[in-house]
């Protein structure tokens, strides 16, 4: 086991969790990380680029110019790829699909790799609770301000992705009170992947003892 301190709302010590090791003292991979990484990022990849084909540009439905008897080069059609008006030849299309497989074992073990590393770092922060009576965005900066005065003072930063807030299940106040924040994002445990840990700087999880639980079931998935 390893254990983290656990602080409350104010940014004081509230008391220390046991982290298993099996979730939170995985040996890093950096191959494990980057093919995982890179893999999700291509699955996210739209496929915008098209271009059109001889057979689909307009025109070209009849010859430019008679065979013979004017100098120059013999063409059938002006939709040839060497007209400047004429289609493009192995050009991209949009229905290629960048998509690319992700074994369960693969994603689950770069996710747990990743948030041992955080840990490690001294990026991962666990707090009792964040209570919002309403969805107040203040509310919510005050409770980052806390956090950072703990010793995490890059947690408030105003600009890069600094604060991913875990919750056990979803809660709208939380979700809709650090909306207005652009460093800051919350969502549910288990909704959290690889690259979700590697662009946010710090890693708060709320109520340990439940986000415990779910780790591990998402570790077993």
């Amino acid at each position: 086991m390893i254990n983290a301190k656990v602080y409350n709302f104010e940014g004081k010590e509230f008391g220390q969790a046991e982290l298993p090791e099996a979730l939170f003292g995985v040996k890093w991979n950096n191959d494990l990380v980057y093919q995982v990484a890179m893999a999700m990022q291509a699955n996210l990849r739209r496929s915008i680029a098209d271009t059109k084909d001889r057979s689909e540009v307009s025109g070209g439905g009849k010859k430019p110019y008679r065979q013979k008897g004017t100098g120059r080069a013999r063409h059938g059609s002006s939709r040839s790829p060497i007209w400047r008006t004429g289609g493009v030849t192995h050009g991209p299309l949009s229905e290629k699909d960048y998509s690319q497989k992700i074994n369960k074992k693969m994603r689950t073990k770069a996710f747990f790799t990743v948030l041992s590393r955080k840990l490690k770092e001294g990026e991962v922060v666990l707090v009792q609770d964040l209570p919002m009576a309403t969805i107040k965005t203040k509310q919510a900066q005050i409770y980052l301000n806390n956090i950072a005065q703990a010793g995490f003072d890059r947690i408030n930063y105003k600009t890069g992705k600094r604060a991913l807030i875990a919750t056990p299940k979803s809660d709208e106040k939380i979700v809709k009170s650090l909306k207005n924040i652009p460093s800051a994002k919350a969502d549910t445990l288990a909704n959290l992947n690889v690259l979700d840990l590697l662009n946010y700087k710090y890693l708060v999880i709320t109520n340990p003892a439940d986000s415990l639980k779910i780790l591990e079931n998402k570790y077993h998935v």
